[in-house]
Protein backbone atom coordinates (compact mmCIF):
# COMPACT_ATOMS: atom_id res chain seq x y z
CA UNK A 1 0.00 0.00 0.00
CA UNK A 2 1.79 3.44 -1.07
CA UNK A 3 1.49 6.02 1.84
CA UNK A 4 -0.41 9.42 1.16
CA UNK A 5 1.67 12.26 1.84
CA UNK A 6 1.80 15.73 1.04
CA UNK A 7 4.77 17.24 -0.80
CA UNK A 8 7.87 18.45 1.29
CA UNK A 9 7.52 21.68 -0.11
CA UNK A 10 3.58 21.74 0.82
CA UNK A 11 4.22 20.40 4.20
CA UNK A 12 6.79 23.12 4.91
CA UNK A 13 3.92 26.08 3.87
CA UNK A 14 1.29 24.38 6.01
CA UNK A 15 3.83 24.36 8.96
CA UNK A 16 4.73 28.10 8.10
CA UNK A 17 1.20 29.20 8.06
CA UNK A 18 0.38 27.42 11.06
CA UNK A 19 3.24 28.66 13.09
CA UNK A 20 2.03 32.49 11.89
CA UNK A 21 -1.27 32.21 13.19
CA UNK A 22 -0.17 30.81 16.21
CA UNK A 23 2.21 33.58 16.50
CA UNK A 24 -0.15 36.12 15.21
CA UNK A 25 -2.87 34.67 17.94
CA UNK A 26 -0.27 35.32 20.79
CA UNK A 27 0.33 38.75 19.62
CA UNK A 28 -3.27 39.41 19.93
CA UNK A 29 -3.42 37.87 23.68
CA UNK A 30 -0.67 39.82 24.81
CA UNK A 31 -1.99 43.12 23.36
CA UNK A 32 -5.40 42.81 24.97
CA UNK A 33 -3.40 42.11 28.26
CA UNK A 34 -1.81 45.80 27.85
CA UNK A 35 -5.00 46.97 26.48
CA UNK A 36 -6.95 45.78 29.51
CA UNK A 37 -3.98 47.84 31.48
CA UNK A 38 -4.10 50.55 29.91
CA UNK A 39 -7.98 51.34 30.27
CA UNK A 40 -7.41 50.36 33.96
CA UNK A 41 -4.67 53.37 34.43
CA UNK A 42 -7.40 55.66 31.89
CA UNK A 43 -9.88 54.87 34.80
CA UNK A 44 -7.23 55.86 37.76
CA UNK A 45 -6.62 58.96 35.99
CA UNK A 46 -9.98 59.84 35.61
CA UNK A 47 -11.29 59.36 39.03
CA UNK A 48 -8.04 61.37 40.37
CA UNK A 49 -8.86 64.18 38.03
CA UNK A 50 -12.38 63.96 39.06
CA UNK A 51 -11.75 63.99 43.08
CA UNK A 52 -9.60 66.83 42.32
CA UNK A 53 -12.22 68.95 40.53
CA UNK A 54 -14.06 68.35 43.68
CA UNK A 55 -11.24 69.96 45.50
CA UNK A 56 -10.98 73.14 42.98
CA UNK A 57 -14.62 73.60 42.95
CA UNK A 58 -14.86 73.67 47.17
CA UNK A 59 -11.84 75.79 47.01
CA UNK A 60 -13.00 78.66 44.30
CA UNK A 61 -16.30 76.89 43.28
CA UNK A 62 -18.00 76.20 39.66
CA UNK A 63 -14.85 77.31 37.33
CA UNK A 64 -13.42 76.89 33.98
CA UNK A 65 -9.81 76.79 33.83
CA UNK A 66 -7.54 78.18 31.25
CA UNK A 67 -5.26 74.72 31.24
CA UNK A 68 -2.99 77.27 29.45
CA UNK A 69 -1.96 80.11 32.14
CA UNK A 70 -4.27 78.74 35.49
CA UNK A 71 -6.44 81.73 35.01
CA UNK A 72 -10.56 80.86 35.52
CA UNK A 73 -13.68 82.19 35.01
CA UNK A 74 -16.62 81.42 37.19
CA UNK A 75 -19.29 79.36 35.61
CA UNK A 76 -22.84 80.41 34.84
CA UNK A 77 -25.94 78.82 36.67
CA UNK A 78 -27.09 77.04 33.74
CA UNK A 79 -23.89 75.43 32.70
Amino acid sequence: MAENKVTEKELKEVQDLQSNLYKLTTDIGVLETQKHAVLHELAGVNQKQEEFKKVLEEKYGSININLQDGTFELQKENE
